[in-house]
């Protein structure tokens, strides 16, 4: 199997099949450097694929072959190499996950240093103060992240471990908290990019930055970013350093400014959407790291989604600006005018996402979670955050930070997440239990107002008269003209005509028979709870609920129990099994593999793949399709199209429901998938999209993916080996 892919592997499958394989940031380096032509530093991409064999089974076999293949590729395209004490060859390790999750995974610059290339970095740039910089940026970050008191000499040796960190870093904390809010699935695996390094440290007339292509918390149509000379990009993100605005690039560096704004320009119109862009200058040339498509504040998404609609040579029309925003749409956001008048406020800051946001002073993350959960609101005060308090970010009403500029950490997850925050506050200072905003100290727990729009920061509470924003007004009577409805039950997947509805789907239409109503009512026990856990990995007492066809209280009651016990404990705003929860798991699906044979549950599961097969086509069928011969995503608007969808997977779950019927005699907790698969069946007949494939229902998928990782489970085989093998 082919683990390792070039930045400009000439991959013969549509774009969606692209990011699945190697991840979002290696895709789209492919883009810049092959379809638009831009200086991309050479490189080359570690798999998804790679990733989930190895949290599933370890270091995959081969590996280490095709990346010293491409390591030898990059050394002859550049002249340099890896380990050379002359004229040393260094490169970044950076995640890249299929679905953007900024600042969740982890990445490592400047590898490849040790004593030996240190000295020669500093012949060849003429710099000693330079390399020396950079070895000491490389073993801190190292250390830290790879979890090792001593950082290797031998390059190689920091490759793998390097690469084995960025690997676990999918499962850390953070990321799962981030994908858990954001819907995304845990099976994904993230793809490792190993780059030749740039360095924006070199000098005054170095630097690195970001920027989007248009202001993410307003909207407005102008480059938007931070800039630091002489730094290196994980000293912008971090929100440790002080920044400076792109703008400042059309004094000092016009030319870059020029070339800056010209790839923008092209970014935008290639993606026909707001970009969040990375980038390196090294002694004044340009180099571009990374693109994506940049998250913004629910009013800047309708900003946007106006003014690109509008522009007659933009690349979006309205129905799809109107389709893009429907789900904000439905509650549009709203501005706060006519601020209450309380005094001047007590300091400003940076206006990072808009909005008024009043609540309790929390100090940490898990203090925000304590007072979120107590039902009151909160907001995260922080010197600056990190990707590990994303579990609190997400359930504060507002983030204030002391340091960090536009595009810091808490800046790009605020916007994205909808949340007012107000960074860069100089005048603010975190002390042990207590916060300095000017003259002022306030504890935690006291409530402070601020405002995303203005930075202003403000004593007590700040009342205001909320207004709809008027970009939603336009929005709203364009769908009326082209006749989309907002507002429908699957607003992420406009409904299409009405599929046939199996026999299964009737019954279970009709509601649940006495038998089922005994078995809710008995409610969960503590081995079906052990059970899911082991096959989902997280779920919160909802997604036990979905499972086990319970109420949600019932499954609280149970996983209460479980973290009393040491089995379960709560991690991202989730349940997961413990390390004895694990061992308890896996002998329950041990046991019931015994109960019905190993023979019986491999042959299940072979019989199960070819439906598995059809079920993966419709799916995607269902979120892509053909258009002028291209693949592209399936925007719903063919209505005939669609309805032959839903009638595949509605043959599709007829067929399933006779293969599975059966088996339910020999395992009998089986069946609730079938229950389950009915439910989402009807759903869909019924017009509520989502329950094709959404992960934020228990939708048909979610099912039937469940299923299949039980199937494997009880067949003694595992996902990772699946995968390879070309059965999953």
């Amino acid at each position: 199997m082919t683990y390792i892919f070039a930045f400009n592997h000439p991959h013969d499958r549509p774009f969606a099949e692209v990011k699945a394989l190697v991840g979002g940031k290696a895709a789209n380096l492919y883009v810049m450097a092959t379809k638009l032509g831009m200086t991309v530093p050479p490189a080359f991409t570690i798999s998804t694929a790679a990733c989930n064999a190895y949290l599933a089974n370890g270091w995959p076999d081969g590996l280490e072959d095709e990346m010293r293949h491409h390591v030898v590729r990059i050394e002859q395209q550049i002249g340099r190499r890896f380990g050379d004490p002359a004229d040393p060859l260094l490169v970044s390790v950076r995640s890249g996950a299929p679905i953007s999750m900024p600042g969740m995974m982890d990445t490592i610059l400047n590898l490849g240093l040790n004593d030996a290339t240190e000295a020669g970095l500093a012949r060849v740039s003429g710099d000693p103060a330079f390399a020396a910089d950079c070895h000491a940026r490389f073993k801190k970050v190292y250390a830290d992240i790879v979890g090792v008191s001593v950082v290797p000499e031998d390059p190689w040796e920091q490759l793998r471990g390097a690469v084995e960190a960025v690997f676990r870093s999918w499962n850390s904390d953070r990321a799962r908290a981030y994908r858990a809010h954001e819907g995304i699935s845990d099976t994904l695996g993230t793809g490792v990019t190993v780059q030749i390094m740039v360095f924006g440290n070199r000098g005054a007339d170095s630097g690195t930055g970001v920027l989007f292509t248009r202001n993410p918390a307003t909207g407005e149509n102008v480059l938007y970013g931070d800039i630091m000379f002489s730094a290196q990009g994980e000293d912008v993100v971090a929100g440790t350093h002080k920044t400076e605005p792109i703008s400042c690039l059309d004094e000092r560096m016009p030319e870059v400014a020029t070339e800056l704004r010209r790839n923008a320009a092209v970014l935008e119109r290639y993606w026909a959407d707001c970009c969040d862009i990375e980038f390196t200058i090294e002694q004044r040339k340009v180099w571009m790291l990374q693109v994506r498509i940049g998250k913004r504040s629910p009013q800047a998404a309708l900003r946007m989604a106006v003014e690109m609609g509008q522009s007659p040579d933009f690349p979006l029309t309205k129905a799809a600006a109107v389709k893009r925003v429907a789900a904000l749409l439905v509650d549009p956001p709203t501005n706060v005018t006519g601020r209450t008048d309380v005094g001047p406020a007590l300091a400003t800051g940076l206006p990072a996402s808009p909005g008024i946001a009043c609540g309790e002073i929390a100090l940490t993350p898990e203090a925000a979670v304590e007072v979120a959960d107590a039902g009151r609101k909160v907001i995260l005060v922080r010197a600056e955050t990190s990707p590990d308090d994303v579990h609190g970010m997400a359930r504060a009403a507002g983030i204030l930070t002391t340091t960090g500029g536009l595009a810091s950490h808490a800046a790009v997850v605020a916007r994205g997440w909808g949340i007012p925050a107000v960074v860069g506050a100089a005048d603010v200072r975190v002390g042990d239990g207590v916060v300095m905003i000017a003259d002022q100290t306030l504890a935690a727990g006291e409530t402070i107002t601020i405002d995303g729009a203005t930075g202003e920061i403000f004593a007590g509470s700040v009342g205001g008269v909320a207004e709809i924003v008027p970009e939603a007004a336009t929005l709203l009577g364009w769908a009326r003209e082209l006749g989309i409805q907002i507002g429908a039950p699957a607003a992420e997947a406009p409904v299409a005509a009405e599929a046939p509805v199996s026999a299964e789907a009737q019954l279970y239409a009709q509601g649940p028979s006495g038998e089922e109503i005994d078995a809710i009512a008995a409610g969960p026990g503590i081995d079906d709870v052990v059970r899911v856990l082991a096959i989902k990995g997280y779920a919160t007492p909802e997604g036990i609920a979905d499972a086990l066809l319970c109420h949600a209280d019932e499954a609280s009651g149970v996983l209460s129990r479980l973290t009393a016990d040491g089995l379960a404990e709560i991690a991202a705003g989730s349940f997961r099994l413990t390390a004895d929860g694990k061992t308890v798991g896996a002998g329950k699906i041990a046991e019931d593999t015994a109960r019905w044979g190993v023979a019986n549950a491999g042959a299940a599961l072979d019989a199960f793949l070819a439906l598995d097969h059809r079920m993966k086509d419709t799916v995607t069928a269902w979120q892509m399709r053909e258009v002028d011969g291209a693949q592209t995503f399936n925007d719903h608007s063919d209505k005939d199209y669609d309805a032959r969808v839903l009638e595949r997977l509605a043959t599709i779950h007829g067929d399933a429901s006779a293969w599975l019927r059966p088996l339910t005699a020999g395992l009998p907790r089986l069946a609730a998938y079938g229950e389950r698969l009915d439910r989402a069946a009807a759903a869909v007949a019924g017009g509520d999209a989502r329950y094709v494939a959404s992960p934020r229902v228990d939708s048909y998928h979610s099912a039937w993916f469940e299923l299949h990782e039980d199937l494997i489970l009880l067949a003694r085989r595992n996902r990772a080996d699946e995968v390879t093998a070309g059965r999953a």
